[in-house]
């Protein structure tokens, strides 16, 4: 039974309850003592019993108890179910509901959240600016942009892990992304800590967001690190990965095949199984009240998995942490990543841009910027009214609308709209969450080019040029 030898010759009579996992026996043998004390004559229960192997196998116990006339217990005849993979089936579906109604509820509240965020956001560098000859009063402001960046961090994370950020992949070399990453990552890290980079020769090709993939592992660097108080060693490492059939058995949402892997492993406090099995959850943390949000690892959990990828996390205490991400493997060729903008350079333009946002004080503020960077602007509330300007308007050279908006029509069919009769209009979406308008199965669709609320003004104008100077 549960690949133990039964031998009806010597059968031990305490065999089963030494079986019964150390956590549970007391609790067990406690229950059916008192059913056997009593006058019942059924007892049940379900507790963890110990397979040979030394895994633990999830039973529902049903017994019976024989009496004499005069109640006493003579026998007890019982019989054991394996729950095991029906609760684990039960735990699954659990925690798919647990992420719809975490995406249910971020999704609800990150458009109107990201609305707000950005008016304050771009105001506070405003003020930055014009504050220059007062340094009280730009500390105060650059707070304030520091604090709207970082309740934008929270919803991000939010939608991370509920899998509904908008991930833009590319062919890529991990190696390459992660040597383009370690100047940061030394950054991160204080001067106590080791770091090392194991590159793997000849690592296969993966899809994945470099951006995000550089998010994740900052993440993972931020956790090791604070696991690492009185300094250690953080090793990334990067290998060629095949998951097999028996793995992908295992393992839910695996599929078995070849991947690329990267690990970030610390020497640091390690965790327990109870701990470790928590900790992808959103807002589970073990740091003190103020040092973290909870949201770092389940942030890392859902780009993975949207990456359709796998993460696994090995720790012990005392030991340290290690945690693997595995992408699928790609057989296409790897993409060019463009270089990266300088920090300072804001470069505007003379082009006329039409301005469709629903929410009043986006609108106003987000004119207010394009005109201070040199566009002409135009301004809609709703789509049926930027069709309207666009029929009676020559000259509009780029359509900058939200995604989600009132009046029949969102952003994705007002730009198809458009393009009927303007089929050389060039489009860009702007929001705070995109739905399924943009994004299919967390991608954007191809061709999409997409700025994310809250953003600065450095941003907003790159990304302003550089689709005013594609080609498309």
């Amino acid at each position: 039974m549960y690949g133990h030898p039964f031998d009806d010759d010597n059968a031990d009579p305490d065999i089963w309850a030494n079986r019964i996992h150390a956590s549970d026996r007391e609790e067990v043998l406690h229950q059916l003592r008192s059913v056997i004390a009593g006058a019942g004559n059924v007892w049940s229960h379900e507790y963890r019993f110990m397979r040979a192997d030394g895994s633990a196998a999830i039973v529902s116990d049903q017994a019976f108890i024989i009496r004499d006339e005069a109640g006493t217990a003579l026998r007890i005849l019982g019989s054991m179910r394996d729950m095991t993979e029906q609760r684990e089936l039960e735990q699954k579906l659990r925690e798919s509901q647990k992420l719809e109604a975490v995406g249910q509820l971020t999704g609800g509240v990150a458009h109107d959240f990201n609305n707000l965020l950005t008016v304050i956001l771009g105001n506070a560098e405003e003020l930055s600016e014009l504050l220059r000859e007062d340094s009280q009063l730009r500390q105060m402001a650059e707070m304030t942009a520091t604090a709207a960046a970082r309740g934008a961090e929270l919803t991000a994370h939010l939608l991370a892990f509920a899998r509904r950020q908008p991930l833009q992949p590319m062919v890529s070399d991990l190696n390459r992304l992660v040597q383009g990453m370690e100047g940061l990552f030394r950054r991160t890290l204080s001067e106590d800590i080791d770091i090392e980079f194991v590159r793997c020769a000849g690592l296969w090709q993966t899809e994945v967001d470099p951006g995000q993939l550089e998010v994740a592992l900052l993440n993972l660097m931020v956790n090791a690190r604070d696991a690492m108080p009185l300094g250690g060693k953080l090793t990334i490492e990067t290998a060629n990965a095949r998951l097999d059939e028996e793995y992908a058995a295992n393992h839910t949402e695996v599929i078995a095949g070849q991947y690329v892997m990267v690990s970030v492993t610390d020497t640091g406090n390690g965790m327990d199984p109870v701990t470790a099995s928590r900790a992808f959850e959103p807002f589970f943390t073990t740091k003190a009240a103020g040092k973290g949000s909870g949201l770092g690892l389940s942030m890392v959990f859902g780009f993975v998995k949207q990456s359709r990828g796998h993460i696994k996390i090995y720790s012990e205490i005392g030991e340290g942490t290690s945690i693997k991400l595995y992408f699928p493997r790609s057989h296409l060729a790897a993409s060019a990543i463009a270089p990266a903008q300088s920090e300072e350079a804001v470069f505007g333009g003379t082009e006329r841009i039409l301005l469709v946002e629903d929410d009043d004080l986006v609108r106003e503020h987000l004119a207010n910027q394009l005109t201070s960077l040199g566009y002409q602007v135009l301004q809609a509330g709703n789509g049926p009214e930027a069709i309207g300007i666009l029929w009676e308007t020559t000259g509009v050279d780029l359509l900058l609308t939200d995604i989600v908006m009132p009046g029949g029509m969102n952003g994705r069919e007002l730009a198809e709209r458009a393009r009927q009769f303007r089929p050389d209009l060039k489009v860009l979406f702007t929001s705070g969450y995109t739905e399924n308008a943009i994004v299919h199965h967390g991608r954007l669709d191809p061709g999409v080019e997409l700025l994310s609320k809250p953003y600065r003004r450095k941003e907003l104008a790159a990304k302003v040029r550089r689709v005013l100077d594609s080609d498309s």
